[in-house]
């Protein structure tokens, strides 16, 4: 194979933050290659560079073998090169085709004649397996579409060179199967494709080469076929890494969580959560999976006391805890990880030791008589520091200097000093890399272990699966069905999120008819 593109010294700094420090890269037409690295590894930047989202301090591009200047994303469209990001760059109201051809000048100018573009669209998703209908607007498609889209404007773009920046974050395990089927295709048609992800099994899958950065370091190229996961996290880490999680069986203890026919409405009174029912036991974890935005996030905020819930009842400990407020809820004995560490987890601009008491700040003994004790508060920090091994230069640094993980781990100390009886964790390790995700499941299943009952919500099946004890799967604000996590089935745990099927007395029965008539009967 031929190389494609080839990065030389590329430097990239900014203010007290050294992003890219020297790195040499090499893609070849035709093959998938993956870049991994920690958070802040410098990942994302340096395909920025590539893109010319950033301009690089220093460094060298050659493209097919001829140095090249990117000054902005036009330059690099020009040459070939498409990029994905993370969140995707569509306009929702617009059609499939209307965003393909956004921003490209009309060959009936001034008129636009959009079936002929449509036409041409539908040819593209033909040849290259994205099937998609180009008449159809963007918010009427789920998110796996969504991304083909994304996939088809570079390619209308004459795109040799795709960047997927985490293409597989927000996608259902049926909807990763198809994108890696379309990868595969582009690769046969001799399109070259630069893979971010910290997933290391999707990336042992997919990619023929794997590129590690840590620290804006490049620590490595490998062939997939001669290294392992574990390899590949310890690389990134600079340590060994576990990536399983042990978790000795404990029987289930007495009911602390208990929902009954729960429903409750989103931010635009539309309905969110219909009719959940379920349980959580002491020692258990009961996994809530998912795709993003099928009810979690207000199911989370009805039971941590910030959203009212239309109907139903919440008992914890069998007390009825129905529309309490936050503070009463965390007064019952419970901790909530918010799936938004810097949104609602954290206040940025607060010290990570006002940010540690945010919730026990009025009690004995770091307050006496209504007045704050600054002395018990740093003792108390400090402990929270060195025990839950948050990276930080004292506890009078304000949050927002942290990185994620760390930030994360501020939340975490937080949340479980005192020994909650539960814990609603919701997304508790989204952003995170590998080892700092590996410290935030040891101690849930650390609190578990110790008795607290624990409800886990995740879009990460992978996470869903390694901690649960049971898995609850919820589609269209519906709980469509639980299963004890031994006897999971992966491709079926998929169709239920994807929302064709659901699980009626432990058999799988087809949903899509039941599905449509609770929504009609819900308007």
């Amino acid at each position: 194979m031929s190389e494609l593109l080839r990065l030389e010294k590329m430097r990239k700094t900014f203010p007290g933050v050294l992003a890219n420090d020297d790195i040499d890269l090499s893609i070849e037409q035709g093959e998938i290659h993956a870049l991994l690295g920690e958070n802040g590894a410098g990942k994302t930047t340096l395909m920025n560079c590539v893109y010319g989202v950033y301009r690089p301090d220093r460094g060298r591009i050659f493209w097919k073998g001829k140095e090249v200047t990117i000054h902005q994303a036009r330059d690099a469209i020009a040459l070939g090169i498409g990029m994905v990001h993370q969140h995707f760059m569509l306009v929702p109201p617009l059609t499939v085709a209307e965003n393909v051809i956004l921003g490209l000048p009309s060959p009936r100018e001034p008129l636009l004649d959009i079936k002929a573009v449509e036409k041409e669209v539908e040819e593209l998703s033909q040849r290259y397996g994205l099937a998609v209908n180009p008449s159809a607007q963007i918010w009427q498609l789920p998110v796996g579409v969504q991304q083909r889209v994304e996939i088809l404007k570079a390619l209308y773009r004459k795109a040799e060179l795709l960047i997927l920046d985490e293409p597989t974050a927000v996608l259902t395990p049926i909807e990763v199967d198809e994108l890696f089927a379309v990868l595969k295709s582009l690769k046969e048609k001799g399109i070259s494709v630069i893979f971010i992800s910290h997933k290391l099994e999707e990336v042992m899958k997919i990619c023929d080469r794997i590129t590690v950065l840590r620290d804006g370091r490049k620590i490595a190229t490998l062939k997939t076929t001669e290294t392992t996961p574990r390899e590949l996290a310890k690389m990134m880490v600079g340590r060994e890494v576990f990536l399983k999680i042990d978790k000795p069986p404990l029987k289930p203890g007495e009911i602390v969580l208990k929902v009954e026919a729960l429903s409750a409405k989103d931010n635009r009174g539309l309905p969110a959560v219909r009719n959940v029912s379920f349980e959580v036991r002491r020692y258990e974890i009961l996994g809530i999976a998912g795709v993003d935005g099928n009810g979690q996030a207000e199911l989370a905020d009805v039971l941590s006391g910030m959203r009212r819930a239309s109907s139903g009842r919440v008992e914890i400990l069998g007390k009825d805890v129905t529309d309490c407020t936050p503070l009463e809820i965390i007064n019952h004995g419970v901790a909530y990880i918010p799936p938004d560490r810097q949104h609602t987890g954290l206040i940025l601009d607060f010290t990570v030791a006002e940010n540690l008491v945010g919730k026990s700040f009025f009690k004995s003994p770091l307050s006496k008589w209504g007045i704050l004790r600054r002395e018990s508060i740093e003792e108390f920090a400090q402990q929270a520091i060195q025990e839950y091994g948050i990276r930080t230069p004292g506890a009078q640094v304000k949050a927002k200097l942290l990185s994620g993980g760390n930030q994360q781990k501020v939340v975490l100390a937080r949340e479980l000093s005192g020994n909650p009886d539960l814990i609603i964790a919701s997304q508790p390790t989204r952003g995170l890399d590998v080892g700092a995700t590996e410290y935030v499941r040891t101690k849930m299943v650390e609190a578990r272990n110790r008795g607290a009952a624990i409800l886990l919500i995740s879009t990460e099946l992978e996470e869903v699966l390694t901690l649960s004890d049971r898995i609850a799967v919820m589609y269209g604000g519906e709980i469509v069905g639980i299963v004890p996590a031994d006897q999971a089935d992966i491709h079926e745990i998929g169709e239920m999120m994807a929302g064709t099927k659901r699980l009626v007395d432990g058999t799988l029965t087809l949903k899509i008819q039941e599905t449509e008539k609770a929504y009609e009967s819900s308007d």
